[in-house]
């Protein structure tokens, strides 16, 4: 047997036949996992934009790696293979890049109702301009007292009201359910937290998951530090999904 025959990439089957190997375009396959991978967007878009935002590499590398599998297997004809996961990695990634972020805007544009004046546990934090200025509240917030405002957090498990899970009146909403506001609550800083009472007769169950609040907005700047007696940030909830 020559060189170039035992070099060639045609190959003999048991019938006799020739046929040729050509081997998958690697950037193809990896195409279509980051388009699989991007579909998270849309279960991020469901609690945060910003975290939609967050997960946007994986469908831009899933079409550039898409693009570029396809470009090279029109340039080196019959050499790869793999066009089909190409094509797919693409679709998937613009769909979810396009579709993925409309949603999770849609749900950010709508999920707060009305009367009521969007913040985050983000703007409780002051930042280094405010803790020059001897304010630990930031002047921003420390204006909604008394107002409506709506903000999204995770219940403490370990703060409801006599370890009810059912009906409950009385909790700490915290920024995430990470161990920063999930471990010892003397570690949890005090823009990190707010005590949540249900007005009238309105109650809660217990979830895991992600909850939107809205109510009545109360500041008490004589408890903004750590390990104080009371909450800086109280809310009387007249609103909960």
């Amino acid at each position: 047997m020559s060189t170039a025959q035992a070099l060639s990439p045609n190959r003999t089957t048991a019938g006799g036949e020739d046929f040729e190997y050509r081997p998958m375009s690697t950037g193809a396959i990896a195409s279509l996992v980051f388009g699989l991978l991007s579909t998270v967007i849309f279960f991020a878009g469901r609690n945060d934009f910003q975290d939609s935002l967050l997960l946007t590499p994986f469908p831009l590398i899933g079409l550039v790696l898409g693009f570029r599998a396809l470009a090279t297997m029109r340039a080196n004809p019959g050499q790869f293979t793999g066009g089909g996961f190409a094509k797919g990695g693409v679709a998937l990634s613009l769909v979810c890049l396009i579709g993925g972020l409309s949603f999770a805007g849609y749900v950010y544009s709508t999920e707060v109702p009305a009367g009521y004046e969007r913040t985050s546990f983000l703007e409780l934090k002051p930042d280094e301009i405010d803790l020059r200025g001897n304010h630990n509240i930031p002047p921003e917030i420390a204006a909604l007292d008394g107002k409506k405002v709506f903000i999204k957090g995770y219940i403490r498990p370990d703060s409801t009201n006599n370890g009810y899970r059912k009906n409950i009146s009385k909790f700490l909403l915290v920024r995430d359910s990470n161990n920063c506001c999930f471990g010892d609550l003397s570690t949890v800083k005090y823009f990190d937290q707010m005590l949540v009472q249900m007005a009238g007769k309105d109650r809660i169950d217990y979830s895991p998951g992600l909850f939107r609040m809205g109510g009545t907005f109360r500041v008490n700047p004589q408890y903004a530090r750590d390990r104080a007696e009371g909450p800086a940030f109280v809310l009387e909830a007249d609103y909960a999904k």
